[in-house]
């Protein structure tokens, strides 16, 4: 009996990956007031495909930051007060995203974020962007079925880097996080960061 080679499926990803950084993605990520589907985006990081700075600043959020969540990014009601709030932001950010691919660690989440930051202002959510979703893609290159959830597992951005021994911190901050994301998925490509 003959066997046929099969294609490594690690391998396609790696193409994938590879094919996707040739586009020149913007990275992105955000640190928000919670999870939930009234919170805000109150920090956004945007780099370019080479790693430099896009964008970067503090949101200024309608509502307090909740002591648990400032426990896990050290954003502080203090910190944001000075800063522009997503509507103003946004007519800023907007025009950087249009027409590039945006690649995120979970970016169903991060866009989400930007459209309920919008709808805090009442402000309509008009876009569709072409997005990267690097933890999916991450959670491809590994494999592995997770039964409890009956898909692929999904791991935090920390899992990631510390897979592919990327010495950034997941700091819970958006320019460590975009970086780390912007490492993972060249670590995915098999390309230096």
């Amino acid at each position: 009996m003959m066997l046929i080679n099969q294609p490594n499926p690690r391998q396609k990803i790696v193409e994938i990956a590879r094919h996707k950084l040739k586009e020149n993605p913007l990275y992105i990520d955000t640190e928000t007031t919670g999870i939930g589907r009234t919170d805000e985006i109150l920090e956004i990081s945007i780099l370019d495909s080479d790693g430099s700075i896009v964008y970067e600043s503090l949101i200024r959020p309608l509502k307090s930051i909740p002591a648990d969540v400032i426990a896990i990014h050290g954003i502080t009601d203090e910190m944001v007060q000075s800063s522009r709030p997503w509507a103003i932001a946004w007519q800023s950010i907007r025009p950087l995203l249009s027409g590039r691919l945006l690649a995120m660690y979970n970016a169903e989440f991060d866009l989400r974020m930007m459209q309920q930051s919008l709808e805090q202002y009442r402000l309509p959510w008009r876009d569709k962007f072409l997005s990267l979703d690097i933890m999916a893609l991450f959670s491809e290159y590994i494999g592995e079925w997770d039964p409890k959830r009956g898909s692929l597992r999904r791991y935090r951005l920390e899992q990631a880097g510390k897979y592919f021994n990327i010495p950034i911190p997941n700091a819970h901050r958006a320019h460590e996080d975009t970086l780390l994301a912007r490492a993972v998925l060249h670590c995915i490509a098999g390309l230096p960061y």
